[in-house]
């Protein structure tokens, strides 16, 4: 059978089947979606096509998208300043122990880099089993939307740096990314005014009687609206998407059929194809190579102490048990920290050991903290 057919075959067999599997063994489906993805891989039905390796980037861009849109950007500006002082504490305490357990353990620089990542990809999907107006939730986005802008302007640096190196063209490009994050607040300022002077125009562009899915054709223009414009820029594709998300749920937030055409059509097939392609790229006989294992428990571990330890700072809002969910809720910056294991192996930054150790560690600290909070949120209840 021809390998592109076969390739086809086994991706709709897995979509299908991953929400199956997920029931019957109790595991969240996207950790899933990467076994299985592994899984085939090794058994030779799933493997490297370019095509395939397309669809998989879209998917990961669609699901910082979506990730964008859960995002209650009124909430998040009208958010005690105490709250917002104890996220950025937190989110320094991660960085700093970082460095020091960096040094302790003599980490690579791109090992080190990728501990105090923050990554709210996968609180989209504890959003649809706990509920977004869960309260450990709702801080989780704001302190996870903080992290994420921070991190995601810690990927666009290491690309450019691993790209053009430290010099003149990587302080270009920070520029770039400085400009256009004040370019995107002055540009929703403006817009927020528009609408209140002319609220109407938000039923022109999306009329309530809707016949043509005007709703989902202006969402998934703006999505690839953004990924052309940081295309242009040469800034990291991700922040586009993620921005665009947050532009559909600032301005758009009560179109809630919008939220959920969206939502099912990334949640349905991009999104998976996605999971199934990280899970590909882990080559499942490496398990038995030395090292492997220890140093992704190792990295795992050290993911989520730090986060222990920061969630200190947020105990006095919602108490201990919910700053424990925030700090699970973050340690699975799966997208974010495949995207730095692959630009740092790319750029020969690390060896393929360490790369495996990543890829390894993102899928621990899933099956980890799902069922951390899994039992913790039990207790809570």
């Amino acid at each position: 059978m021809n390998s592109s057919i076969s390739l086809i075959l086994t991706l709709s067999l897995l979509i299908w089947i991953s929400p199956f599997v997920s029931r019957i063994i109790r595991i969240p489906t996207p950790p899933v979606e990467i076994l299985l993805g592994s899984l085939f891989a090794y058994l030779g039905f799933v493997g490297h096509h370019e095509y395939f390796d397309l669809v998989a980037e879209v998917g990961f861009l669609y699901l910082m998208f979506l990730a964008g849109m859960e995002v209650n950007l009124k909430q998040i500006l009208s958010s005690s300043r105490e709250i917002i002082k104890r996220a950025i504490i937190f989110l320094a305490l991660m960085g700093i122990l970082s460095v020091l357990f960096g040094w302790f353990f003599n980490l690579s620089i791109i090992v080190t880099i990728s501990l105090p990542l923050v990554s709210i990809g996968l609180l989209a999907s504890l959003s649809k089993i706990y509920g977004k107006d869960t309260e450990w939730l709702k801080l989780a986005f704001i302190v996870g939307i903080l992290g994420e802008i921070v991190s995601i302007a810690m990927l666009t640096t290491l690309e450019a740096a691993s790209l053009v190196g430290f010099g003149l063209e990587l302080f270009i490009k920070i520029i770039y990314l400085i400009a256009f994050l004040y370019a995107t607040i002055f540009l929703y300022r403006l817009l927020r005014l528009l609408f209140w002077w002319y609220p109407e125009l938000k039923k022109t562009i999306i009329p309530k009687f809707d016949t043509a899915d005007q709703d989902i054709r202006l969402a998934i223009s703006l999505f690839f609206i953004m990924i052309a414009l940081m295309l242009q820029l040469g800034l990291e594709l991700a922040l586009g998407a993620f921005i665009a998300g947050v532009a559909i749920s600032a301005f758009f937030h009560h179109e809630k059929g919008l939220e959920e055409k969206v939502s099912s059509f990334g949640f349905g097939i991009l999104v998976p194809i996605f999971f199934i392609h990280v899970g590909s790229s882990f080559d499942l006989a490496s398990l038995g190579t030395e090292g492997i294992i220890t140093g992704a428990t190792l990295i795992t571990t050290l993911m989520i102490i730090i986060r222990l330890l920061s969630a200190f700072v947020l105990k006095n809002i919602y108490g201990a048990k919910n700053a424990l969910l925030v700090a699970f809720s973050l340690s699975m910056p799966l997208t974010l920290l495949v995207a730095v294991a692959t630009i740092g192996y790319n750029a020969k930054l690390i060896d393929l050991l360490s790369y495996y150790q990543l890829i390894l560690a993102s899928l621990l600290q899933i099956l980890i903290s799902m069922i951390a909070i899994k039992l913790l949120s039990k207790k809570s209840n």
